[in-house]
């Protein structure tokens, strides 16, 4: 079966932050970083940055053990004209700073939207979501695009001004598929959020897609797999429903996860109230997921995450 050409229609926890951070001008900067633990590593930042005369705004770290751990710190930074010296600022940091404590790190400013595209099949809860909260200002991205294996969403995608493209994928031309969507996304895009992307993503894929991938579905205790999960849900009496985001790796499912949250239901539910607050959590879960990603809040370790 051969692809067809796409189609465009259209050009929980306390500590954790709850709403949008306020808009940043063009001298305020992000420092994600983390290396292996030892002393002087906030001096060595806190130095650096002084001395490239920046302000700290908003600094967390945290270490995964007293001894012998991984240390991960995000900074915040006030640095008049860094739009200008970003890229010299980044080199002598790394060559200053990360050399001599073995040390990833990234350093973004945050006036500049991530470019974001958004993959999805046709149910649309998530995806219509986060269109309107990026329109409302919640979500400080640039959609450049929303993908679909389904045309059914193009209407409702086209009202926000964003393009899509329909590039049919089942089972029997999913390297095609990819193949064509790797070509849309490779290079134009810093993140893409599976918002119910009904298809397996594959290791090649993710090899080649050069960003990181965040998907969201349903998590039950127990969980449900397969078609129907709410009905299942329902049959076994279940007290929670809930969601998670994670990071798309190549274990099915099983990524760092980046937020979750449940909702308590009873016997009065029946499948279509289930259905209903669970695409409620998904929604709220997702949005909190990419939001975090976009503010440079997320950092991998391991199979987990630290979100500051």
């Amino acid at each position: 079966m051969t692809t067809a050409p796409p189609t465009t229609a259209g050009p929980s926890t306390p500590s954790l932050p709850s709403t949008v951070s306020s808009a940043h001008d063009g001298d305020h900067g992000r420092l994600l970083i983390h290396c292996a633990d030892r002393p002087g590593i906030v001096s060595a930042i806190g130095t650096f940055l002084a001395g490239a005369g920046a302000n700290i705004v908003t600094l967390d770290q945290f270490s995964t053990a007293e001894g012998g751990g991984t240390f991960f710190q995000r900074t915040e930074f006030h640095l008049p004209g860094l739009t200008a010296t970003r890229e010299e600022l980044e080199r002598s940091f790394a060559a200053t700073v990360a050399d001599e404590f073995d040390m990833q790190f990234t350093l973004t400013e945050a006036r500049k939207p991530k470019r974001v595209a958004i993959m999805v099949s046709k149910t649309d809860h998530c995806v219509l979501d986060l269109l309107w909260r990026n329109r409302r200002g919640e979500l400080d991205m640039n959609v450049v695009m929303v993908i679909s294996n389904h045309p059914d969403l193009a209407t409702d995608v086209r009202s926000f001004g964003v393009p899509f493209f329909h590039v049919p994928a089942t089972r029997d031309n999913r390297a095609e598929a990819e193949a064509r969507i790797l070509d849309l996304l490779r290079g134009n895009v810093d993140l893409v959020v599976l918002a119910r992307y009904m298809q397996i993503i594959t290791p090649t894929f993710l090899e080649g897609v050069g960003a990181p991938l965040i998907n969201i579905h349903h998590s039950f205790l127990p969980a449900f797999i397969g078609a129907g999960p709410y009905a299942k849900a329902r049959e076994r009496g279940v007290k929670l429903i809930g969601a998670t985001a994670h990071y798309v790796t190549a274990d099915l499912d099983e990524g760092p996860i980046i937020e979750q949250d449940v909702v308590r239901v009873d016997h009065r539910q029946d499948t279509p109230d289930l259905v209903r607050m669970g695409a409620d959590v998904e929604r709220a879960v997702l949005s909190r997921a990419v939001r975090w990603h976009l503010e440079d809040r997320v950092a991998v370790h391991g199979n987990t995450t630290i979100v500051f």
